[in-house]
């Protein structure tokens, strides 16, 4: 196929250059009818390709002209059968690919630290999680991947799943042998769909992990826009026929889909799948070569630790992006977010996210050795600052172990819920979710029951000011549980 071609991105040009006389919405009819301030800081060429599903443009709902062409060369490009884009995110790329394989009462064999749009997925399909425990990291803080140990335990108890999900690469880069997995679920004819969000880039060069269209996954959600240069909210989900049928994933897709879908991001997916096409293995390579010179660099830095691959021996630490800078900064006494936000405010350097432990830092083909370097000399200058310090209390965290699984999250979410003071609720069946955002993996989940330990590790996680979201009191007060009936006498 023709990677120097943008059928997409070329037709929207194309027809904007026509000047057509515009009947149709958006109404700000190419800026004319916009804010002129916003307009000017935009640009006309931005708003002259913000345009709606005309015949000329194809329709991202039924495509049969660009959009189609489009998807097929994105298809051809990351290994897949077909590719479909989304321009609401991997979030509704992921829930797709649970929609299309799994309904109400069905089995999905899914990692506990799932992101929380798999979570919904599973609350709107109705299906029942057989919930997989990631391997813990509790020297940093954070989960891995799964083992293939604990698919094939879940595969043997559960042969009629629907659906096997793994995340890989993980958000922090780490990576389980999803080649392993993907064969050993297809023992079973089950599915296996993978959460790619954080690996745009790893189709294309030897130097990072396998993907899951070369591992041989029957779906993938990848985020483009994350690492890939497309605009935020634009991604793709590639799809391997034989156990998934494609006109299924389509109709799922449309179904969740605005009718008043973004040109610009459609067109910026087109035009990110030929530059990785084209150049991706040199512009991966590259940032390769710029987080690993970085990594080296953060490690001379007294208290800090970048960790590479030392990390790799395991099955869920089967491999790693080295692109994804964790750094880890308990040891000089503070919180990923106190580190966040001492860069913000010295440096203006903005990171990826910060959790109790470390900060993420992700390289990309945008950065450059300045950038890289700016950063190594940040963060020397706050570990000399805090080292100096007269005192260093080093942060430590217990995790909670994942809590007990007492209704289907569905069951949870749409069950008769009273309010009650977060604090007291030990031993009570939550019914909404709580997570820290980013990564967006939830701490509590509909359906499970919530221990003194969750409640402690929640608690501890707002004090230092850490992102805590979900409930619908946001202050985290009051929390929504299960009524319980009480015994009549």
């Amino acid at each position: 196929m023709d990677h120097t071609r943008t059928p997409l991105f070329d037709a929207l040009r194309l027809h904007a250059e026509r000047k057509p006389v515009q009947f149709h919405i958006p109404g700000h009819k190419g800026g004319a009818g916009m804010d002129p301030e916003f307009r000017t800081f935009i640009g006309d060429n931005a708003l002259s390709i913000d345009l709606i599903n005309i015949a000329p443009l194809d329709d991202l709902h039924q495509p049969t002209g660009v959009i189609l062409e489009a998807q097929k060369l994105a298809a051809d490009a990351f290994g897949a059968d077909a590719t479909f884009f989304s321009i609401q995110g991997t979030s509704t790329a992921i829930m797709t690919m649970i929609m299309s394989v799994c309904g109400n009462g069905d089995k999905i064999i899914v990692p506990r630290n799932v992101h929380k749009s798999i979570l919904s997925a599973i609350i709107f399909a109705g299906a029942r999680p057989v919930f997989l425990s990631p391997v813990r990291d509790r020297n940093l803080g954070i989960d891995h991947g799964v083992t293939t140990r604990s698919v094939r335990r879940a595969l043997e108890r559960h042969p009629d799943a629907a659906a096997l999900l793994v995340i890989n690469p993980t958000y922090f880069g780490v990576c389980t042998n999803l080649k392993e997995i993907v064969d050993l679920a297809h023992e079973y004819d089950i599915p296996v769909l993978v959460d790619e969000a954080h690996g745009a880039l790893i189709h294309f060069s030897d130097e990072l992990p396998l993907s899951a269209m070369q591992a041989g996954a029957d779906m993938a959600a990848t985020s483009v826009h994350k690492l890939g240069g497309s605009m935020t909210q634009s991604s793709v989900l590639n799809v391997r026929t034989g156990l998934v049928n494609i006109q299924r994933v389509q109709t799922i897709l449309s179904l969740l889909t605005t009718t008043s879908t973004s040109y610009p991001l459609l067109a910026s997916l087109d035009a990110a799948r030929r530059q990785l096409a084209l150049h991706g293995r040199e512009l991966a390579e590259r940032a390769v070569r710029l987080a690993k010179a970085a990594r080296a660099a953060i490690n001379d830095i007294p208290g800090l630790h970048c960790f590479g691959e030392e990390i790799l021996g395991e099955e869920a630490t089967f491999d790693y992006d080295p692109t994804k800078l964790t750094i880890h900064v308990r040891h000089l006494g503070i919180t990923g977010y106190d580190a966040e936000n001492w860069l913000r405010d010295r440096y203006r350097i903005e990171v990826e996210l910060s959790d109790m432990y470390n900060i993420l830092c992700l390289v990309t083909p945008g950065d450059d050795g300045e950038a890289l370097q700016l950063l190594v000399e940040a963060l020397k200058a706050m570990a000399s600052e805090l080292q100096n310090a007269a005192e260093i209390r080093e942060i430590a965290v217990e995790i909670p172990d994942i809590p007990h699984l007492s209704l289907t999250p569905r069951d949870a979410f749409y069950g008769e819920t009273e309010l009650v003071p977060f604090r007291e609720s030990a031993g009570r069946i939550i019914a909404e979710f709580i997570y820290v955002y980013p990564p967006g993996i939830p701490i509590l989940l509909p359906g499970e029951v919530i221990s003194q330990e969750n409640i402690d590790y929640i608690v501890d996680h707002i004090e230092v000011g850490l992102p805590v979201k979900g409930p619908e009191d946001r202050t985290i007060t009051n929390v929504k549980v299960i009524v319980e009936e009480t015994a009549i006498s």
